[in-house]
């Protein structure tokens, strides 16, 4: 999938990309939307999206996802700002793993913000969307103050002709998924269960940044990254997938987030250490899936005692993706069976 313009061209279909109102073709629908930040797109935002594919499917509508950017809350209440799961484009890339043909990033201004529930609905979904159907959670909340709701998008659903589906929150474990539910998981190091709450591993994003050396000349040797995902796991040591976005090259790992303390570090650092051979340049850029918590960081008595810690992790890792790919050919039999 490339970057082209307002879209994305896969080898199939093109999802489409527009940053404002004003991008909206003219011919533009009818369509089925929803409308959220989707930070995160755990899996209560993935039922939403598939709500809304399926209805594209049924009637051959389009279909398209109105998100923010900025995050609304930077703008009416910057002192409540959650900090982000999700970049834009890498949400904008989930929207289009869900199957949905389109997104708008509505620039949220202070006027976007001064609108009333009604002129929204009618402004945007209705005039520029021809919206034909509205997929929603049941705590959607929309306009000026957030005085919409789902009732009151449902009234004017009624009002301007088109369906409103109303979808009930996703479950798990007795806990309602949530962005603030998956901020806290990752925020304690509880990558796991996080990962059951979106659906798949939690990723950080970023660049590729020169480390201090240490670790090649003294231990293993490692890529750093300069993360550009605001919510980082807790500190400690993780076995994780990392990937080259620009190849698509993945390779098992173990990644660290800490202070060095065996080195006498103060800054935080994200140091990933390959399981496989590079095989090719250097990545630019990478994404590091994080599946399992395996320890705290700690300071060891010497760089030997870490390394030989380093390789305890690396049996850990090692053995955790044995038995999640045992587990993954063992799923896909039954599939096949049933």
């Amino acid at each position: 999938m490339t970057v082209s313009g307002s879209s994305w061209e896969g080898t199939s279909r093109v999802f489409s990309i527009y940053r404002s109102l004003g991008e909206i073709p003219a011919v533009f629908g009818p369509s089925a939307i929803t409308v959220g930040n989707f930070d995160g797109v755990h899996l209560g935002h993935s039922r939403i999206l598939r709500e809304v594919a399926q209805i594209g499917r049924e009637h051959g509508w389009a279909t398209l996802a109105l998100t923010f950017d900025p995050h609304p809350t930077k703008v009416v209440a910057p002192d409540r700002m959650p900090r982000l799961l999700t970049s834009m484009p890498a949400r904008l890339a989930l929207f289009a793993q869900a199957g949905l043909q389109a997104a708008l990033v509505l620039p949220f201004t202070p006027e976007v913000a001064r609108l009333a529930p009604e002129e929204f609905v009618e402004k945007i979904l209705v005039e520029k969307l021809r919206a034909q159907a509205v997929v929603v959670g049941a705590n959607f909340r929309f306009g000026r103050n957030h005085a919409g709701d789902a009732a009151l998008l449902g009234a004017c659903g009624r009002r301007f002709g088109f369906e409103v589906r109303i979808i009930d929150p996703v479950i798990w474990r007795g806990k309602i998924v949530s962005s603030s539910a998956v901020r806290q998981l990752i925020s304690a190091g509880a990558v796991s269960q996080a990962a059951h709450m979106l659906g798949r591993p939690f990723a950080v994003e970023g660049r590729v940044v020169r480390g201090h050396g240490v670790g090649a000349r003294q231990t293993v040797p490692t890529l750093n990254l300069a993360p550009e995902t605001e919510v980082l796991p807790e500190r400690g040591v993780y076995s994780t997938c990392t990937t080259d976005p620009d190849s698509g090259r993945e390779w098992p790992s173990v990644t660290n987030i800490g202070y060095r303390p065996t080195f006498g570090g103060s800054d935080l650092s994200i140091e990933t250490f390959l399981l496989r051979p590079l095989d090719g340049p250097s990545p630019v850029r990478l994404s590091i899936a994080f599946w399992r918590r395996l320890r705290d960081e700690k300071k060891f008595a010497s760089p030997d005692e870490l390394r030989a810690q380093i390789w305890k992790d690396v049996a850990a890792t090692e053995k955790f993706f044995r038995r999640l790919r045992a587990a993954q050919k063992t799923t896909i039999a039954k599939e096949v069976v049933s």
